[in-house]
């Protein structure tokens, strides 16, 4: 074989897995094969002067390349069971949280000390949103800011550099079944490997897919979240923000019983493009560096849909709302709260007169033209359901920029080691459909590491 283990995708699985199967010297030979680009060649050519849009780069630097998609994100490590994916279900929710603790350790010696570590224990506000018919899900979470993310990435790949075989540039096409373990196949050649691991992330669901199709591996249809992305003045928030960095919020409508959630909250951050797939959609970053910190705060409202018989193609629905957003404001659309309720377009003069001033470049529109209605009405009343928790919420020029999608892989069909029906073939990560957060990305690729390491002797 060429390799004892080959692990596809360099985000936060992939880098854990191949970590944690080098921390000690057991003499095995480990290659990470990715799509994108070395973390400090990743750098997206919009510069909002001379390049304004996606021009569709082969490698989508802020999705794909060493750190995967969480590289340029807030860099927020979610230490619970409640939300951010179904690892604990496979391996046991002591078992989950045991390993996201030993990722949040790996993190803090790398790079990440002195950050905080917020938690929903004991707080008051608990109690408030359940006084407004909200529910506050339970999380201890690491803030590590898109700058000091960075840092941690840069020094683990300097650790692991002289250790494991990276491939960049280097996106696999097929995997095949060998005798004795497997074959990956690229565009000019193929290497051999006796365990397989796939972490490919969000923006390989399409390739894991057909993956699956090949080797006969049993899916099912997994949701696609939508929704759009808030962005107001950071002290309605700041009481929120302030002790729990993080508020993970539920909201049941009273008109249709959908649930409608917070995510991914950025205080004093800034709204940025998200290419997936050629689509360009909106989310939020922010810094631990104070200097670069902004006065806003954003956070998206997300409805999850999960289709069954006969339509079962979450993702295609999301891209097909995505691409026609796309095509009615050339990329990311910007509407006012206030014009949203009133049935109006949002144009540039309404924006220029707005207290609120757009931390990101997107044209102003009317976003009731894109998303469904049923969608749309259920954001509306959580956005009045926050505003009785952090009363301005529901302000007139409140932003709301569209649309934000999470897509997920379909669920692929493992066992409790995260293998598939193919011994010594695992997918983890968020590309599995298992994991949907960078802290179970992370712990599943310790997990199967070590499932790995202790069938070493076979290898």
């Amino acid at each position: 074989m060429d390799y004892d283990v080959i692990i596809i995708g360099a985000g936060p699985g992939g880098i854990f897995a191949a970590y944690e199967l080098t921390k000690e010297d057991k003499g095995l030979k480990v290659g990470v094969f990715e799509a994108g680009k070395k973390l400090e060649e990743r750098k997206c050519p919009i510069d909002g002067d001379k390049i304004k849009s996606c021009i569709n780069c082969a490698s989508c630097s802020i999705m794909s390349g060493f750190g995967g998609a969480g590289a340029f994100s807030d860099g927020k490590y979610n230490i619970t069971n409640d939300f951010g994916g179904t690892l604990h279900e496979y391996i046991g929710k002591d078992e989950a949280i045991r390993l996201m603790k030993y990722v949040d350790d790996i993190n803090m010696s790398h790079g990440g000390e002195g950050t905080k570590l917020y938690s929903t224990a004991n707080t008051s506000i608990k109690k408030l949103c359940m006084q407004n018919k909200l529910l506050l899900l339970d999380a201890s979470v690491r803030h590590l800011g898109t700058d000091k993310n960075y840092v941690v990435l840069g020094n683990l790949y300097d650790e692991l550099k002289d250790k494991v075989d990276f491939r960049f540039r280097t996106p696999v096409e097929h995997i095949e079944v060998i005798d004795g373990g497997y074959k990956v196949v690229t565009a000019d050649s193929g290497f051999t490997c006796s365990k397989c691991v796939v972490s490919v992330g969000r923006s390989g669901s399409k390739w894991i897919e057909t993956v699956c199709k090949e080797l006969d591996i049993p899916t099912e249809s997994n949701r696609v979240d939508l929704g759009v992305r808030v962005e107001l003045p950071a002290e309605l928030f700041s009481h929120l923000t302030d002790e729990l960095y993080e508020s993970k919020i539920v909201y049941r409508t009273e008109k249709f019983e959908d649930k409608v959630r917070t995510f991914c909250m950025n205080p004093r951050g800034s709204v940025v493009n998200e290419n997936t797939n050629g689509i360009v959609t909106v989310n939020g970053h922010s810094f631990e560096d104070p200097e670069k910190q902004t006065d806003k705060t954003n956070f998206a409202l997300l409805v999850s849909k999960h289709f069954s018989e006969p339509f079962k193609d979450s993702n295609g629905y999301g891209e097909s709302i995505a691409r026609l957003s796309n095509m009615l404001g050339g990329g990311v659309i910007v509407q006012r709260f206030g014009d949203l309720i009133r049935g109006r377009r949002t144009n540039y003069k309404r924006l220029s007169d707005s207290f609120v001033t757009p931390t990101l470049k997107a044209e102003p529109g009317d976003l009731s033209l894109v998303l469904p209605k049923r969608i749309l009405d259920g954001i509306i009343e959580m956005i009045y359901a926050l505003d009785k928790i952090a009363p301005g919420t529901a302000n007139d020029d409140t932003l709301l920029y569209g649309v934000e999608v999470k897509f997920y892989n379909m669920q692929v069909k493992l066992d409790e080691h995260l293998e598939t029906k193919y011994k010594g073939l695992y997918m983890i990560g968020d590309g599995s459909g298992v994991t949907h957060s960078l802290s179970h990305a992370s712990a599943s690729g310790v997990f199967v590491a070590r499932d790995i390491m202790r069938s070493a002797e076979g290898l």
